[in-house]
């Protein structure tokens, strides 16, 4: 795996952006928000679950706090997300740009986790 230089500088620019995208994250939190009152058996209010040591916890929420809460859990999922892009990059930058070991066989994408 040789990249072109045009290549790895297209890559280490979608690297600088992400890294830059993380710095825009605002509050996260880890669990799922759910308003009960739009669920079929109409229940009132709102609740946030996450896992704690293995165990489910449930915790009750004003609608402020549900709409807060939600917008956390999404931004945890856009940094998990982000996370992952970047790590492809890395490890394509990384193997693109430093001295590699000889082999008999290039590695595979897949070897890479780039597929």
């Amino acid at each position: 795996m040789n990249p072109t230089p045009a290549t790895l500088s297209g890559l280490e620019h979608q690297y600088d952006r992400l890294r830059q995208s993380l710095a825009q994250i605002g509050y996260i939190s880890q669990g799922t928000v759910l308003d009960r009152s739009t669920l079929k058996s109409r229940r009132s209010g709102c609740q946030w679950t996450r896992k704690v040591a293995g165990r489910t916890i449930t915790v009750a929420l004003s609608p402020e706090q549900f709409q807060s809460l939600k917008q956390a859990v999404e931004n945890e999922r856009k940094l998990w997300k982000t996370i992952q892009q970047m790590e492809k990059l890395s490890r394509q930058i990384l193997f693109g740009t430093l001295p590699d070991t000889r082999r008999r066989k290039r590695l595979a994408k897949k070897v890479l986790g780039l597929s």
